[in-house]
């Protein structure tokens, strides 16, 4: 049986999927599975993926049902010790999974091991790169905090924990990893590989540019998480919503048309001050604050220009 088992959701995916295949096939390690769960796409995946010649890569085609779903069923098809998750949009580079391996081979206590995430556009140009984060053992209080994993595509999993904890949770459309991360932190100890091997991709037609109704179901989220956590660690939740206010307002400086979008980033920043004070110490915070302030002086295209500059470079996930 294989050491890993690799599962990629995919959903209407035919620009990315065969870019993110080809990371789990560049992997220095190879002993792996790969399970593709198509989750009711209309378009051109399923053909893309024929082409794909790949003995360890198996597709399997359902309705439409949702990314927890689809991780789920992946899960109930897996063989390997190690469980990773691929979003069809996300990319890894080359020594990932033999890290991460090795890191949970070595820390016979942990259940996940994570690495760094860089986060890149539609046109796999980064945006942001990799804060590096050093939580280890414990985590859960951290997590509750935020999610410093950043995305589903990051973590390697022994496989006991995740049927321990009972997969994903099927009703959410948002926020479902980091649920996970936080039931996972409960019962089981996190090693991190200190290095950026992650690359998340933020696009245009992604879920996270719906970003009113991502505010919407994410709080729900939060509601839900913090009502299981205990009563000495509920003072961390202004810390969570600081933290989401200065995420969903990265999001809106991307899409702003119009002055309400200004006043909406100015909102959002000034909500995630008044929630935790020291986020204004971020750099990230500080960063979103000038371009906000510029937005007010130029049009969002002169301000694009004026914060970008040097600030991009082309990804290529490679060891």
């Amino acid at each position: 049986m294989p050491k890993v088992t690799v599962i990629v959701p995919a959903y209407n995916a035919e620009r990315t999927i065969v870019a993110a295949i080809a990371s789990v096939q560049q992997q220095s390690f190879g002993d792996w599975e790969l399970i593709v769960i198509d989750d009711g796409s209309c378009d051109r995946t399923v053909e893309l993926l024929s082409r794909v010649q790949e003995p360890r890569m198996q597709v399997y085609r359902y309705a439409n049902a949702g990314v927890s779903v689809a991780r789920n069923r992946g899960i109930a098809r897996a063989q390997g010790e190690y469980i990773a998750f691929l979003d069809a949009d996300d990319l890894w580079r080359q020594d990932k999974l033999e890290c991460q391996v090795a890191a949970l081979e070595q820390h016979a206590n942990a259940a996940v091991a994570y690495s760094w995430t860089c986060v890149m556009n539609e046109s796999a140009t980064m945006i942001h790169p990799a804060s590096p984060v050093w939580y280890e053992g414990n985590v859960y209080s951290q997590l509750l905090v935020r999610n410093f994993l950043l995305c589903g595509s990051n973590p390697l999993v022994r496989r006991h924990a995740l049927e321990r904890v009972g997969g994903f949770d099927a009703t959410l459309t948002h926020g479902e990893d980091w649920e996970l991360f936080v039931r996972l932190a409960k019962l089981v100890e996190f090693v991190v590989v200190p290095a950026a091997q992650v690359f998340y991709r933020q696009s245009p037609t992604s879920a996270s540019a719906q970003v009113a109704l991502m505010e919407t179901r994410l709080l729900a989220v939060i509601d839900s998480v913090f009502a299981a956590a205990p009563p000495h660690l509920q003072s961390l939740k202004n810390q969570n919503l600081a933290h989401l206010y200065q995420y969903l307002t990265g999001l809106r400086l991307t899409q702003v048309t119009s002055a309400e979008d200004i006043k909406q980033i100015g909102q959002n920043l000034q909500l995630a001050v008044r929630l935790h004070p020291k986020i204004l110490l971020s750099r990230t915070t500080q960063r979103y604050f000038a371009k906000w302030f510029l937005m007010q002086l130029f049009s969002p295209d002169i301000t694009k220009k004026f914060t970008q500059l040097g600030a991009t470079y082309a990804i290529r996930p490679q060891g």
